[in-house]
């Protein structure tokens, strides 16, 4: 089963082995990893919290 990231990226969550919650110049992001591989990264989001309550709604 995949989960829809945005309208051009499914990302499969059973392998998925880290997601990382990183705050970057331009506000704060999350990334993706397979391993050591970075596979994928959202949206920019305004603080911690909202990017938080955005995985939990894209990982139902």
């Amino acid at each position: 089963m995949f989960v829809k990231l945005n309208e051009r990226v499914y990302l499969n969550p059973t392998r998925i082995t880290r997601i990382k919650i990183d705050e970057v110049q331009d506000g704060i992001r999350v990334r993706f990893y397979e391993g050591q591989n970075q596979v994928a990264k959202s949206q920019r989001f305004p603080n911690v919290e909202a990017a938080q309550a955005w995985i939990e709604q894209i990982m139902k």
